[in-house]
């Protein structure tokens, strides 16, 4: 029997000791437990009826043989529990937070055992107390509310209890029309359901807003683009790298500093968290257009803390915790200390290998820190799923031994989210598994146990045949995007230099595309061992494998044609267009199913002129 999060203790009964939950059976509230409790116990029965067939009876009151018990104990802490089996009862007790985590305990043994559960005592309670998944909703993909509720779900079912959406624009503000005009934001009434939801199962969203850079859509509107630090900002033509990379506010100007308190208000009350993410992160134009000589005269790094001070106290003023990225600050961690007390500083690190240094530095400087690895699926089509299990496990480790109050697991979308977002519950199985106990089982063996109980493969194979496909891409997503793009004057030696050191992992292609196959049929074949409620994810990930396979065809034909290799035979490149066009019909269906429409449009165009550039049409303005 597999529980994720692995539990801190655990002891099985004697073999054969067991108990039945029957339909006849009662989910008993003892007096001890609140309101909440007696909500998320509602849920767990709803849950178990989904596993079971049928649902036990819920109530309040005493428990008698044959019930699941709950039980608040004031004693132990909050997130703590403890959960029994014997012949007689099932009983959890616990926190007000450890009663929810035990339930979720009992619905994955339920969900591998049935009715008939072991005999077996865990005690248990998490490493890192706060345990959270950030998602971006704002470079392409804005996902529905019914995506992001059943989101929700699955970190519950992990032991998650933090959610943060990245928004740069994409929230319908009553104030700024025109910088969501023309994307499909969420609203303040989907905002403050999923608010709801979430408190509901234990988690706690928490509001972030882009505050200080990647403002692109801000700053490039005719409204605010004079608060930009470079000049003619809303000039600028439009790319991809150059909206991520550029449109820093220009803190010189006292109206930005007010615009983003104005933002800030309009946002921060529909959440009933009490912490607020301003970002403020990759600022990289600061000190280059209109700071120019504010940095000269006081340095970079004392405009950049002043602006993050400023947007901190306007915070805790108003009752919030700030919370910001790290990046900047790692580079004078000592001013950190200029900022309130209270502020918690998120730690990013994507690495494979991810060094400590940096939390190593902002410990020293006595930061409050989260630590910040990521779930490596932006430019992809199928996630770098080794590259996170390496990537989470060292962040994981790194706070424990510095001491970091929370783990905070990144999803980000960079160059238009071209990912399927579903693919990314390994990776936050991964930060859920590793943040609350930070004794982590090797790759084969988190992954066989994500198998079973996540996606219900009865042999435990499926994320092993996933996490081979994101390998065998030769011609990435961000290649093709820089491709498109070497006409952008600014970026085109950076772009050129990049596609360089990609060009000779198209030399064994082909027989990547065989692998392909290879793994494809492998998850053909795992259709027969999966429960109904997840073959839903196999076309998916068969159309992500496709992409990988189409795009590595794609690139032969652009390394012959603009760089001159030779491989002997390429692809027909009209029926390669015709491919793509093809694959668009479907990734457009999947992508619908979990998103608005969003930037999909952007996605489209970018598949359109691959397509007419394999038919050989001039002039396709790149």
């Amino acid at each position: 029997m597999y529980l994720i999060p692995q539990p801190k203790n655990i002891e099985f009964g004697e073999p054969g000791s067991h108990f039945t939950l029957s339909y006849g059976s009662y989910v008993v509230l003892e007096p001890s437990c609140g309101e909440k409790l007696t909500a998320q116990a509602k849920l767990a029965v709803e849950a178990l009826k989904e596993e079971l067939g049928f649902a036990p009876a819920l109530t309040r009151g005493t428990g008698r043989p044959g019930d699941v018990i709950l039980s608040q104990s004031e004693e132990m802490a909050p997130q703590s529990y403890r959960l029994t089996v014997d012949e007689k009862n099932v009983r959890i007790t616990g926190g007000e937070a450890g009663v929810w985590y035990g339930c979720q305990t009992l619905l994955q043994m339920a969900a591998q055992c049935g009715a008939v559960l072991p005999a077996v005592t865990i005690e248990d309670e998490p490493d890192i107390p706060n345990r959270g998944f950030y998602h971006d909703i704002t470079r392409g993909r804005v996902p529905k509310l019914s995506f992001l509720k059943k989101m929700a779900d699955k970190m519950a079912y992990y032991k998650m209890n933090q959610l943060q959406l990245y928004i740069e624009h994409t929230f319908l503000f009553r104030d700024f029309s025109e910088i969501w005009r023309d994307d499909t934001p969420l609203t303040a009434a989907e905002i403050l359901e999923l608010d709801r939801y979430c408190a509901e199962r234990g988690i706690e969203l928490v509001p972030s807003l882009s505050c200080f850079g990647h403002l692109y859509k801000v700053l490039s509107s005719q409204g605010y683009s004079h608060l930009c630090e470079l000049e003619d900002s809303e000039k600028m033509p439009f790319s991809l790298r150059g909206r991520m990379h550029h449109h820093t506010i220009n803190v010189t100007d006292p109206e930005s500093l007010e615009f983003i308190k104005g933002k800030i208000a309009e946002f921060m009350p529909l959440f009933t968290s009490k912490q607020f993410n301003i970002c403020a992160d990759e600022t990289f134009d600061l000190g280059k257009g209109k700071s120019r000589e504010a940095a000269r005269e006081k340095g970079v790094d004392r405009i950049y803390i002043d602006f993050v001070k400023a947007l901190c106290e306007f915070l805790v003023e108003n009752g919030r915790r700030p919370m910001f990225w790290g990046d900047v600050i790692c580079g004078f961690p000592e001013m950190i200390k200029e900022l309130p007390e209270e502020t918690v500083c998120l730690n990013w690190g994507y690495a494979k290998y991810q060094r400590e240094e940096e939390t190593k530095w902002l410990a020293d400087a006595g930061a409050v820190q989260y630590s910040c690895p990521g779930a490596c699926g932006w430019n992809q089509f199928v996630y770098l799923i080794e590259n996170s299990y390496e990537n989470i496990k060292r962040m994981c480790t790194y706070a424990v031994k510095y001491h970091s109050i929370g783990l905070l697991n990144t999803d980000w979308g960079d160059f238009l989210h071209v990912n399927h977002p579903e693919f990314g519950i390994v990776g936050m199985i991964y930060g859920a598994a590793f943040s609350w106990n930070t004794q982590i089982p090797e790759f084969e063996q988190i992954n066989r146990q994500i198998s079973l109980l996540e996606f219900r493969d009865r042999e435990e194979k499926f994320v092993g045949i996933i996490a081979s496909a994101a390998n065998q891409s030769a011609f990435g997503w961000e290649t093709a995007i820089r491709f498109r793009e070497l006409g952008v004057a600014e970026f085109a030696e950076d772009h050129k230099a990049y596609i360089a050191q990609q060009l000779d992992l198209l030399d064994n292609a082909e027989e990547k595309n065989r692998n392909l196959e290879e793994i494809k049929g492998a998850v053909y074949e795992s259709i027969a061992r999966m429960d109904s409620r997840t073959k839903g994810l196999v076309k998916p990930y068969l159309t992500a494998m496709d992409a990988i396979r189409l795009f590595n065809e794609l690139g032969r034909v652009v390394a012959s044609r603009a760089y001159g290799k030779n491989y002997g035979s390429l692809p027909d490149a009209w029926k390669l267009a015709e491919e793509l066009e093809n694959w668009l019909y479907h990734y457009k269906e999947i992508y619908r199913s979990v998103s608005r429409e969003s930037e999909l449009s952007r996605i489209q165009e970018i598949i359109v002129w691959y397509a007419d550039y394999l038919r050989g049409k001039e002039n396709l303005g790149c």
